[in-house]
Order: C-alpha cells, then sequence, then structure tokens
C-alpha cells in the first residue's frame, strides 16, 4: 500500500491531500468532487452548515467508509505515503498515523483515566508481549513497554489537566474534561494526524479556552497536525490555520480564516439566512470588499474545480448520512450558489437595463447599485392583476407573509404587487411570473404565500405574521399588523436585523 511520495511542490508540505473526492450512497451524493489539502504542522477545520457532509469526509479518511471517487494521500514525516482509501481500516492507523475522535464521547467509563490511555497502547503492550502471556512473568522487555506506556499516558493526561484524577472513573469527570481525556487518549497512539469531529460540541467558554490551549499545544510540540469540524466559530477563527468550508457535499471556500470570514457564499450559507435576506446580510456586514466580490463574480480560487462530477450537475435532490440522516435539497436550497449566480447575473446585465439616476458617476461601484430615489412600479409581464399604485395610496405589509423579506416586498412593490388580495388571487402563470423577477424557484408554492395572502386578506392572522406584529421579525413599516389597504408609512428596517428571526 505504499505509494511513492508525491514531486509536485505543492504537496511537499501537505501531510493530507483530498483529491476530487465524492461519496455516493447508492443513488445519494454527499460528496461531489471535493478537493482540499492539510499542511503539516497546522490546524485545518473543515466547517459548514448541518448536512454539508463533513463528518462523511472524516469517514472516508479515517476508513470507515470507501470513497466512491477520488483520493486520499496520507505524507508521512519518514517521507513514505499511503493512499487511504486502499488501506484496511484497521491499517489506517497503525500504519498512516492517523487517529480521530467522534461527535460522541466514546470512553470507557467504568476504566480510570489512567486504564484509557493504556487501552490506546494496546498495540504496543502485545507486541511486547509477544503476542502470549509473557508479560504475565514479568519479563524485561514487557515491564520496560509498560513503564514507558504508564509514564507517556501521565504525560497526556498532565497535558490535558487530568492528572489529579488519573485514577478516577472516566465516566466521573465533567462532560469538558471528557473530551479532553478522548483527544489525551487518540494522542497516546502516536498519529501524525489527529482528527477531531466537533470537539468544542457541548462546551461552556471555560472548558472551550482549555480544549483551545490543549489543541495549540499539541500543535506547537508534538508535530501532530489536525484537522478538525468545527461548528464553535470562536473555536475555529482562533487557533486554525486554514479553513475549508463546504455546502451540500461541495466546497464553497478555501483559505486562511480571515479571508474565508468575509467571502460572501460563506455568509450566505453558513449563516443559514432566507433566501430573500441574502443580499440584505451581505450589505449589513459592512464590508467593502465583501461587496465588491459579490458584485464582481465568484472567486476561481475558491470552490470545486471543473471536474467532469462537478459539470455533470447539482447535488442530488436527498443527501444520505451513516446515522440515518437525511436531508432533503430542495432546487435552489445551495445559498452558496445563490449568492453565485446572482453575481454573474449581475455580471452579464448591461449597464443600461439598470435604472440609474442620471448624475451617477461611471465610477461607482455596484454596491450603490439601487438608487436612492424610489423608482416608479414596474409592470410584471405575466402577472394579471399589477396595479400602477397602491390603492388608498397604502400598501400592505407583505413582510407578514413569510418568505417576503423587506427586499421581495420592495421587488414586489416596484413590480404593481401592493396588496394580500393580489398574491391571494394568483394563478400558476402569475407565480411563474412573479419567480421570474424574484430570482429563485418554487418558493412561492413551497411556503404557501398565496394560501397565506388568502387569509391575511381577510383579516385573519398566521403564525409567522403574529411574530411579525409582536416585532420578532424585520418588517419595512413601523407597525408590524396593518389590515389591508391600512398599512402604515413604511420605515427603514431597524439596524442590526438579518433577516427575520430564525
Amino acid at each position: 500500500m505504499n505509494a511513492t511520495p508525491s514531486q509536485n511542490p505543492a504537496m511537499k508540505d501537505a501531510i493530507l491531500q483530498v483529491e476530487h473526492l465524492s461519496m455516493k450512497f447508492g443513488g445519494l451524493v454527499a460528496i461531489g468532487d471535493l478537493s482540499f489539502s492539510a499542511k503539516r504542522g497546522e490546524i485545518t477545520a473543515l466547517i459548514g452548515p448541518n448536512g454539508a457532509g463533513k463528518t462523511t469526509v472524516f469517514n472516508c479518511i479515517t476508513g470507515f467508509y470507501k470513497p466512491s471517487e477520488g483520493m486520499i494521500t496520507l505524507n508521512r514525516a519518514d517521507g513514505s505515503s499511503y493512499l487511504l482509501e486502499r488501506l484496511p481500516n484497521h491499517e489506517i492507523p497503525a500504519r498512516a498515523k492517523v487517529a480521530r475522535t467522534f461527535q460522541n464521547i466514546r470512553l470507557f467509563s467504568g476504566m480510570t483515566l489512567l486504564e484509557n490511555l493504556l487501552v490506546a497502547q494496546h498495540n504496543k503492550l502485545m507486541k511486547a508481549s509477544g503476542y502470549t502471556m509473557l508479560g504475565l512473568f514479568g519479563f524485561s522487555s514487557y515491564r520496560k513497554a509498560s513503564a514507558e506506556s504508564v509514564e507517556l499516558a501521565k504525560y497526556w493526561l498532565e497535558k490535558a489537566d487530568l492528572v489529579d484524577r488519573a485514577d478516577d472513573p472516566a465516566g466521573d469527570l465533567p462532560y469538558g474534561a471528557q473530551r479532553r481525556l478522548e483527544i489525551a487518549r487518540a494522542m497516546c497512539t502516536g498519529p501524525e494526524l489527529l482528527c477531531l469531529d466537533e470537539p468544542a460540541a457541548g462546551l461552556n467558554p471555560k472548558e472551550s479556552l482549555a480544549l483551545n490551549t490543549l489543541l495549540m499545544d499539541i500543535k506547537n510540540n508534538s508535530g501532530t497536525s489536525i484537522l478538525l469540524i468545527e461548528h464553535d466559530m470562536s473555536v475555529v477563527m482562533q487557533i486554525s490555520d486554514h479553513v475549508v468550508v463546504l455546502e451540500y457535499g461541495r466546497k464553497i471556500s478555501d483559505g486562511n480564516p480571515q479571508s474565508v470570514r468575509t467571502d460572501p457564499r460563506v455568509i450566505a450559507a453558513y449563516l443559514g439566512v432566507d433566501d430573500e435576506e441574502v443580499e440584505t446580510v451581505l450589505t449589513e456586514v459592512g464590508d467593502e470588499d465583501v461587496i465588491e466580490q459579490l458584485d464582481t463574480g465568484p472567486d476561481a480560487a475558491h470552490g470545486p474545480g471543473t471536474s467532469s462530477s462537478y459539470l455533470a450537475g447539482p447535488v442530488s435532490d436527498t443527501v444520505s448520512h451513516s446515522e440515518g440522516e437525511r436531508v432533503t435539497v430542495s432546487k435552489g436550497a445551495s445559498k452558496a450558489a445563490q449568492v453565485d449566480a446572482r453575481a454573474a447575473s449581475v455580471a452579464s446585465k448591461p449597464v443600461a437595463a439598470k435604472p440609474a439616476p442620471a448624475a451617477k458617476p461611471a465610477t461607482k461601484t455596484a454596491t450603490a447599485k439601487k438608487p436612492v430615489a424610489k423608482a416608479p412600479a414596474k409592470k410584471a409581464e405575466g402577472v394579471s392583476n399589477r396595479l400602477a399604485a397602491p390603492r388608498g395610496g397604502k400598501a400592505d405589509n407583505l413582510t407578514r407573509i413569510k418568505g417576503i423579506g423587506t427586499v421581495n416586498e420592495k421587488k414586489l412593490n416596484e413590480h404593481g404587487i401592493f396588496h394580500f388580495d393580489q398574491i391571494g388571487a394568483w394563478k400558476k402563470a402569475d407565480v411563474e411570473a412573479a419567480e421570474a423577477y424574484l430570482a429563485f424557484d418554487g418558493r412561492i408554492a413551497r411556503e404557501e404565500w398565496v394560501k397565506q395572502a388568502k387569509l391575511l386578506g381577510q383579516g385573519k392572522e398566521t403564525e409567522f405574521s403574529r411574530r411579525v406584529d409582536a416585532g420578532k421579525v424585520a418588517t419595512s413599516h413601523a407597525s408590524g399588523k396593518a389590515a389591508p389597504g391600512k398599512t402604515t408609512a413604511a420605515t427603514k428596517p431597524a439596524a442590526g436585523k438579518r433577516g427575520g428571526d430564525k
């Protein structure tokens, strides 16, 4: 299973190289054409929303799954290389020196802390005993190996700040201490790559700080590289050297923590905002560079390469995981893809097609592409009941309909839609015409805009409209509740609101 170390200069410092990794469960695609590398002596974080496929990647690296496609190369410090997808899973920790922890703690709760760490050195002790009962007779080679194992266990107990409880049952430890003990146990196997699956899950701030200290100590003093999955951004941003972001099994960003945290695709995907609020969230970030990236198009250096599997189309409609979790992926569900599509749309539109004040400077960036003055209401072709202006001069508060945020309300108003009864009367052709300028497919039917609008048009309430009325969701109106035709004057949403209360 040994392979000649790669001569590619880009791989000289890489301890792990994942190339075009795909994992399919029957017709279900969990990972699609994923490529990234983890450098030696660094902490690489793999992040993304729930269901993005992070644990599936770990399972492929550590041998629990054999990938459908792709290559996973582990380069050891002695110059040897291993193709992990070809190794039997029990040889990955033994020969390639890869260790891992799991989302759920898997300690031997009835054993002491010291015994848990000695179990991790079972192979070394068995070898010293000649794989027989010679250890029972006190052979010198076994006594030496046993003493070394105890010293190594004490060393990592001290590093994990647990040496005072070495003789206590592992099950008696607080949750945060159990997490550190599990990492100490993994380190007793002498790994060159340590894979940690959500090590900070469930930890309080004090426990997260202790975890950070332990991981930085491992990185700086042990020579072990770390690959971790984590949702706690205080951990990721403080200790990571390199961050890879997944969404629905695809890589959407790859770089240092600062570049990733300001990537518009990551902001849209990881915050999990509503489709129509993506633009609002990006604007409220307030970083000019971020908004310019969004308006000029996707960064070709980020995301998967244009391999045949990526060009074949989007991820399947359902993503499956080993624990039985099934995530339904609706058409257009990828927030990162929406950002890319919007950026491409902005880049492809002719300048003349954009309404703009006559005196607007030619050098104005796309951040100010929305004119200050209100544009007259546009008429949407195909929408049968559009109006030139709201009846009685006052529009209904359309943000009381779930799925219509402040951005989409403005678009609807610009296209002559001001009242609940207009949306409530929409037919299939009207819905299709509206979706054409709202830039998403299926949302109107999926969130039942027409049904909600009919109820609100009759003066009734919905669960979502009550949240708006209570001030829990951002609205463009001074007062959340407003009867049809009686909406108060529009006002700017309160600062700091991002796409409503999630």
